[in-house]
């Protein structure tokens, strides 16, 4: 198709700050492979601008999770949703990538079906990048059957995904986990053969720069990238540290400030009344948060994305998470894994601690994170299994075999996520 017009056109659509980061990834390898030029169109956020992205409207707009977090937004939501269905029929794409956030993915892509096929066209392929967390709750696996009416192709980043994927109906491909890709970006592949895949951070170079003295506690926090989620969790985290300064009378927090205006708004003005001195971290450097990753003894990081990021990072860490009540007993009705940060979940084990609900009060966290400051057994534990999660998460094991690391990062090199996942959306071939 894209032979026959001259250009590739792809609309592809992204719902939160950590799909924006996938799908800019996408872009740039899609850009590289393509034996065409490429037009873009859809929702993007700032990454995605910078491949040339022009989004309908901020990503902010539809960057909510949760049953009842979702109800007030819900009109703006299905305003959105119409906007971004009738500018991708008129934008006529040969491809439609959607990333992660299932809610408004799901629903764009099932309306743009019918409407191709209420009018008698061919539709263009759908594919969507990330799979639903179908084996995180009951019956999850039974709803994939459906999704093969509005999507044509899965990406997955979970090794086991791609299997079951193709049990229910459903093409799929795994491509790795996106974080791995840190690897890349910050050019710590060189050091993968020695230490396994990890990001060095420069810890010197970030307490420098921040004026951080030699001798101060620097603990990171990471509230989330979500407006709701953030407010809910940022007096939480705040409270926690008030507990903590009297163990550690210099405690520096570096909060970590997700690219969503929103957020930044917020955050800047909560930590006015803070009780410990804080640094915040712009969320568009990777090299400016690893190196903080780096100086930092341990992390409290909202359950997400980060909780990978830490991995790489080798930094030990405490997850928690809120939500609205009726939010948090349906996740407790319906959920069948007993955890919710991902390397505890592909372990089987609770290597990092969790305070989920309830239970994520500031005295909670506050004792977790001071066992976890002061325990070196938990710490090296911690590290250790990190390894572990990383390795399970790479495609180029799959494509390297037995070989030797050197062959394996070659390989990590040439299958990165992004480059297995724009090879697969480029060559795809649909069958019926």
């Amino acid at each position: 198709m894209a032979a026959k017009d001259g250009r590739l056109r792809v609309f592809i659509v992204a719902g939160e700050v950590s799909g924006d980061t996938i799908g800019s990834r996408l872009m740039a390898s899609l850009k590289k492979r393509s034996p065409f030029p490429i037009d873009f169109r859809g929702v993007g956020g700032v990454m995605m601008s910078k491949q040339g992205l022009e989004s309908l409207f901020p990503i902010e707009d539809i960057a909510v999770m949760g049953i009842w977090e979702l109800l007030p937004h819900l009109n703006k939501f299905r305003v959105k949703l119409k906007q971004t269905l009738e500018a991708a029929v008129l934008f006529r794409p040969h491809v439609v990538v959607t990333v992660d956030a299932k809610g408004f993915s799901f629903r764009l892509l099932k309306q743009l079906r019918a409407r191709y096929c209420q009018q008698g066209m061919v539709s263009p392929l759908h594919f969507h990048y990330v799979a639903p967390s179908f084996w995180a709750w009951k019956g999850g696996e039974a709803r994939l059957k459906g999704l093969s009416e509005f999507v044509d192709h899965i990406l997955c980043i979970l090794p086991f995904e791609e299997e079951v994927c193709k049990l229910n109906g459903l093409a799929a491909t795994f491509v790795g986990h996106p974080v791995l890709e840190d690897v890349l970006e910050l050019g710590s592949v060189n050091d993968t053969m020695n230490s396994g895949w990890k990001v060095h951070g420069n810890a010197e170079g970030f307490r420098n720069r921040y004026g951080i003295s030699p001798g101060s506690m620097v603990i990171t926090l990471l509230p989330g990238s979500r407006l709701q989620e953030v407010i809910r969790m940022l007096p939480i985290f705040s409270n926690t540290m008030e507990l903590l300064k009297d163990s550690f009378p210099d405690l520096t927090a570096v909060i970590h400030v997700a690219p969503n205006q929103h957020v930044e708004d917020y955050i800047s003005k909560a930590v006015n009344d803070w009780p410990v001195s804080v640094i915040l971290v712009p969320g568009g450097s990777s090299r400016i948060k690893y190196n903080a990753y780096a100086a930092s003894r341990v992390a409290l990081c909202t359950s997400g994305t980060v909780a990978m990021e830490l991995q790489l990072a080798r930094l030990p860490c405490v997850v928690s998470y809120r939500a609205h009540l009726l939010t948090e007993w349906f996740i407790r009705y319906r959920a069948k894994v007993p955890y919710i940060s991902l390397p505890n979940i592909l372990l089987g084990s609770s290597t990092i601690p969790e305070a989920l609900f309830q239970a994520c009060t500031p005295s909670k966290l506050a004792a977790l994170l001071m066992e976890l400051m002061n325990n070196e057994g938990l710490r090296e534990e911690q590290i250790r299994t990190a390894a572990k999660v990383i390795e399970l998460l790479s495609p180029a094991k799959r494509h390297a075999g037995n070989s030797t690391r050197q062959d394996y990062v070659s390989s990590f090199l040439e299958n990165s996520p992004s480059t297995i996942a724009a090879s697969t959306v480029l060559y795809y071939s649909k069958t019926t």
